[in-house]
């Protein structure tokens, strides 16, 4: 998108950046996203208090700036813990129907798999399948990030661990209220970072299953 955002910094229009974060972030006015490095953070945290060792599956999406940080940040709160092996790590590009077959394949390659951890729901989702599939669901803990309503159903009824929830609500008030200051000529953040919620099945009624929180 770079001669896009080129061609408007030329023309003196302000961007506002929201949901997936460019890298090109000096051509624009902010950056409206959710803290994708702590969604990363969360999964690996929860993980850790559920089990004490662990092999591990990781699916990316090795260009997105956004899943790789989701993928960054669970491996750096992983550092230098040995009992957390990742086992695999192959990309899935977000993408249900690729993350399936991807799926298929360590699960023929790994006899052992005790964590899934997918950038998004939908990766999740195919990781599930698969897994369900093959008979390997059991003792599986699967996480996703997006805390989409399909995604946090399947929470509910245990089939998925749990999705490092985004705020499409919250992230949308705050572009809003971004476009307020600068119409008004003031001066905005560059980088604001909307919170990230672990919704699993302790919390998932709180947040429902019909929409988005």
């Amino acid at each position: 998108v770079r001669p896009a955002l080129d061609a408007a910094k030329k023309a003196g229009i302000p961007i506002i950046n929201v949901d997936a974060p460019v890298f090109d972030v000096d051509l624009v006015s902010c950056v409206v996203a959710s803290d994708n490095y702590n969604a990363g953070v969360l999964v690996a945290q929860d993980v850790q208090k559920r089990l004490k060792s662990a092999k591990i599956v990781l699916l990316e999406h090795p260009t997105a700036k956004s899943a790789i940080d989701r993928t960054q940040s669970f491996v750096d709160t992983m550092k230098g813990k040995s009992e957390y092996e990742v086992v695999a790590r192959q990309s899935s590009n977000g993408q249900i129907e690729q993350a399936m077959p991807v799926m298929e394949n360590i699960i023929q390659a790994q006899p052992v798999i005790n964590v899934v951890m997918g950038l998004n729901d939908p990766t999740a989702m195919g990781a599930l399948a698969a897994l369900e599939a093959a008979g390997r669901s059991k003792d599986v803990l699967i996480y996703g990030v997006d805390g989409a309503p399909d995604a946090k159903k399947m929470v509910a009824e245990g089939r998925l661990t749990a999705t490092a929830a985004q705020s499409p609500i919250g992230i949308g008030r705050e572009a809003a209220s971004a476009a307020y200051s600068l119409l008004a000529g003031q001066s905005v953040k560059k980088e604001i970072l909307v919170p990230i919620t672990l919704i699993d099945k302790s919390n998932v009624d709180k947040y429902g299953t019909d929409g988005w929180q």
